[in-house]
């Protein structure tokens, strides 16, 4: 295990109708004037919204008002919101949403106290401090009502970066299970092929002797793998929501990834599928997590066994460990279509022949030079054969 720091203050509101106390949080944490930041329309018509500006006027705390965050969240949303922040002397920034909205928040509270362009930060520059953030979270996935970071998508490019800081870790995150129970089936798959993919790039490491992180990874994927079919078969089953909404904090806070080298290379490579098709960034995960660990799995053939046998009921081939690999790669991409994602290009929007565009950006674009680093470093041609795989 290597040595290492953790900082995560985040304080969790769990449970049925914790939103309503939004404003109690907001003050506790030292917000004096808020914007809420948020998606679509459903926020508002499902009283979401108007719950969350009863509580805060309830609690005396005077608000402004953001929406338009899409799936895979822009950068000129980001820029209205820090000029918005500024004019109203906004001084904390509430998210009401899924893994995008909270993104944007939090891109939104860096740039409010940043002298230059918060694509800096998207570009290698670490956060060093921001507006207070605070969110109510729709959509289980992402994993950021409890992490240090962010994606955006820069319009100009379409470049998918992220950035990250301890300075944009939530102040409270309110955890309402209830809340995604309407949400569409496609919707609930996605997010759980993305907490997946939170704890398969942790799984993916060069580093030896991590036992403790490596069984609660296991443990988490073990959790999805019963509670997804439970909640595709029957979207109002909180209890199965409940665990996933806490699986997904847990998958991404980094309490699963200390001590240990993490891969990334998947999202690195999905970035660029969602950013050009504005796929949801699960469903692009779902065709290339299968594609990219087929590719490297031979780099540590029994760490990819481990997890077959462990997670997927696999059973071991000593003599051939790279087949019992296999037969977990291939477990754990049909459990992704069973839940309703997609497996190939053709059923993600994708096409075989922007495969060299895509390479080009994802290996050169916004000062790139070449290669991805993880698990394994990729190259282009590397990247190229992957996404062919996916066709």
């Amino acid at each position: 295990m290597e040595n290492f720091t953790f900082y995560s203050p985040t304080f969790f509101a769990f449970g049925k109708d914790t939103e309503n106390q939004a404003g109690e949080y907001v003050k506790r944490f030292g917000g004096t004037k808020v914007l809420i930041h948020f998606g679509g329309k459903s926020a508002r018509a499902s009283g979401l919204l108007d719950r969350v500006e009863s509580s805060l006027k309830n609690a005396g705390i005077p608000f402004v008002s953001l929406g338009g965050v899409k799936p895979n969240p822009r950068s000129g949303l980001v820029y209205e919101g820090i000029e918005l922040c500024k004019k109203e002397k906004v001084d904390f920034v509430l998210a009401v949403g899924g893994g995008s909205t909270i993104d944007s928040a939090k891109a939104i509270a860096a740039g409010v106290l940043y002298d230059g362009d918060f694509w800096d930060f998207y570009a290698g520059k670490r956060i060093e401090k921001a507006l207070p953030i605070g969110t109510i979270l729709t959509i289980a996935a992402a994993g950021s009502e409890g992490s240090p970071d962010s994606v955006i998508t820069k319009e100009d490019g379409m470049f998918k970066r992220g950035a990250s800081g301890d300075a944009i870790r939530p102040k409270f995150s309110i955890l309402n299970p209830a809340l995604t129970q309407t949400l569409p089936p496609h919707q609930t798959a996605a997010g759980i092929t993305d907490i997946m993919a939170h704890l398969y790039e942790r799984y993916l490491t060069n580093t030896k002797e991590v036992e403790v992180t490596d069984r609660l990874i296991e443990a988490l994927l073990l959790t999805m793998k019963h509670e997804g079919p439970r909640v595709i078969k029957d979207p109002n089953n909180y209890e199965a929501r409940a665990n996933i909404m806490w699986a997904g904090m847990m998958a991404h806070n980094n309490s699963c990834g200390v001590g240990r080298s993490q891969d990334w290379n998947s999202h690195n490579i999905e970035h660029e599928l969602s950013a050009t098709y504005d796929c949801a960034h699960g469903a692009g995960l779902a065709v290339t997590m299968p594609a990219v660990f087929k590719y490297v799995m031979n780099h540590d053939v029994m760490r990819f066994a481990k997890v077959a046998v462990r997670v997927w009921g696999c059973q071991m081939d000593f003599d051939h460990p790279e087949v019992t690999a296999l037969e977990g790669i291939e477990s754990f991409r049909n459990f992704l279509i069973s839940i309703g994602m997609p497996k190939n290009f053709a059923e993600l929007g994708a096409k075989e022949e922007d495969i060299p565009q895509l390479v080009k950006v994802l290996c050169y674009g916004d000062g790139r030079t070449g290669t991805i680093s993880g698990f394994v470093t990729l190259n282009e041609d590397d990247c190229t054969k992957i996404y062919k795989m996916m066709v």
